[in-house]
């Protein structure tokens, strides 16, 4: 039988996860001096990483594979550290991240620089 992460499609959402993470991240402190224009992809990249992490979740809350399952937990174990609820449901988690997000995205529309 083979695992949940075996799956070509899964690796390779988890690669493009981690490069946008790696991305995203090392940009996070140069976002208030960013020029507009580099403020939007910043905001879009967030937005593209924050799905393809709510799909492979998604994913991995539909497999029954034991790594996948332990995979879950231990996000939902994270979510907790950062002060979430401890039952708190992930697609409420997701959700209100993309309600900042596009609050973030407001801001920027609505700045003139």
């Amino acid at each position: 039988m083979s695992s949940f992460f075996d799956s070509e499609v899964v690796r390779m959402e988890m690669t493009d996860i981690q490069e946008l993470q790696e991305e995203v991240y090392g940009n996070v402190f140069n976002f208030p001096q960013m020029p507009k224009d580099e403020k939007i992809e910043h905001i879009d990249l967030l937005l593209e990483l924050l799905e393809k992490q709510r799909i492979l979740y998604t994913r991995m809350s539909l497999s029954d594979d034991p790594q996948a399952k332990q995979m879950k937990q231990n996000i939902q174990e994270s979510a907790v550290m950062m002060g979430m609820p401890k039952d708190v449901d992930m697609a409420t988690v997701f959700a209100n991240m993309e309600k900042m997000i596009e609050l973030m995205q407001q801001q920027v529309d609505n700045s003139s620089v």
